[in-house]
């Protein structure tokens, strides 16, 4: 995907989680987040794209404290809570709009090319996973684009689980992540050390598979769906759903 794509998918992904909540109304159970209402959905995400939108807009170069709810939210009432999203998501569109290709400023993916490449990426992401939660508050489906879907398999594989010790065995193993509609592919591996994922051009020999749709690896990589019938390894399935946290 490129820049503009994913910050499309940040404009895209935080109007259909304002939507959702709107729908499903501040106080409803997030079933994907057991302890979570809609409210707190909201001002979670939102403080997340405040924080982003901190390091593009000001180009900050150093690690900055995650903002406390009150410095963000304040008083905030809780039929200002669908606006006050919307307000951020609208900053950080603006922000990454503007923001230069060659950005410099603070990532936690050294492999990102630029601030703003890292940024973008890792906000459609956030945003359409919890755009996932609302829905499911609402009771809604949430059809995901195969492409973001792919990229987010990519990002999760390649990016966030080598920093996650979660995904562990006591001898190493590897797993062949196929997304069946797109063709992409990833090798896994796992053992004592970090794991670690890379894209692969075509299948290759592995311990485990893990197939189904790119949607289908998105949401359940994220812990977002089901792991029944995408691999016959229930080993795998369970430590990674009992272990890995992002």
């Amino acid at each position: 995907m490129e820049t503009r794509e994913w910050i499309a998918a940040v404009g895209g992904q935080g109007e259909r989680m304002a939507a959702a909540a709107e729908q499903a109304g501040l106080d409803a159970p997030v079933p994907t987040c057991p302890d979570w209402v809609v409210r707190d959905l909201l001002l979670h995400t939102g403080r997340v794209h405040r924080w982003a939108a901190t390091f593009v807009g000001e180009a900050r170069t150093e690690p900055v404290a995650f903002p406390e709810l009150h410095a963000v939210a304040g008083d905030l009432p809780d039929n200002g809570a669908i606006a006050w999203f919307r307000d951020g998501v609208t900053r950080l569109v603006d922000v990454l709009t503007d923001a230069p290709a060659d950005l410099d400023c603070w990532k936690f993916l050294r492999s990102a090319p630029s601030g703003l490449v890292f940024w973008a990426r890792r906000q459609a992401h956030e945003t359409t996973i919890h755009s996932v939660d609302a829905e499911a508050a609402a009771g809604l489906p949430s059809p995901i684009p195969s492409s973001l879907a792919a990229d987010g398999v990519d990002e999760m594989l390649c990016g966030l689980l080598p920093r996650n010790r979660g995904l562990h065995a006591e001898e190493e193993r590897s797993a062949l992540v196929s997304a069946t509609d797109t063709g992409d592919h990833w090798l896994v591996r796992y053992g004592l050390e970090r794991p670690s994922g890379v894209r692969v051009e075509s299948p290759v020999e592995a311990d485990s598979t893990v197939a189904g749709t790119a949607a289908e690896l998105y949401l359940s990589l994220w812990n977002r769906g089901p792991w029944g019938g995408l691999t016959a390894d229930d080993g795998l399935a369970s430590l990674w759903t009992d272990n890995v946290r992002i």
